[in-house]
């Protein structure tokens, strides 16, 4: 299933919607096929909400924001438990910077730049993926708003994070 899901996400990177359902679908009916995991803990089992963490990713890469947000409000969910506390700590980041993705899209910058902070802010990071995902963000805000003083704060806050982290920004 993971299988399927990368090769979605490369077709998504690609910009091809076609062959991403295609490959969407693979990874769906896999899914389906399998009982569903008694230990989430167990590194070696498939986690469901998985699958909707990587159609997060293609979606919002091919620009489908509506299906990416409601995924990645989908995947906020059920990585936080009833409490609050984040389950899944990078996925959420990853959803939050979706979320920012999309409301830069529509044209809510304040939206925009509240989740792209608030993806920063979490202890456990996937650097790479974050990195990434976060890079997308940078470029919707440096394209659609680079005149307005938030935003410009906002890139300059991440071009100081890429000097602790080289090639965090695209240039």
């Amino acid at each position: 299933m993971q299988l399927a899901d990368q090769e979605a996400k490369a077709w998504a990177r690609l910009g091809d919607r076609r062959q991403v359902e295609a490959a969407l679908d693979k990874g769906r009916r896999l899914l389906e096929g399998m009982p569903h995991p008694e230990n989430l803990d167990n590194h070696f089992v498939v986690d469901p909400a998985k699958f909707d963490f990587y159609s997060m990713d293609c979606y919002r890469l091919v620009g489908e924001d509506k299906l990416a947000r409601a995924l990645a409000e989908e995947v906020l969910r059920a990585g936080t438990d009833f409490d609050g506390t984040e389950r899944a700590p990078m996925r959420n980041a990853e959803a939050r910077v979706t979320l920012g993705v999309t409301a830069a899209r529509e044209g809510d910058l304040e939206q925009a730049l509240i989740m792209g902070e608030r993806a920063l802010q979490g202890d456990r990071q996937s650097v790479p993926s974050l990195i990434m995902t976060s890079r997308e963000l940078a470029a919707e805000v440096k394209r659609r708003y680079s005149t307005e003083p938030s935003a410009q704060d906002y890139l300059a806050q991440l071009q100081a994070l890429g000097r602790e982290k080289p090639g965090f920004l695209p240039q």
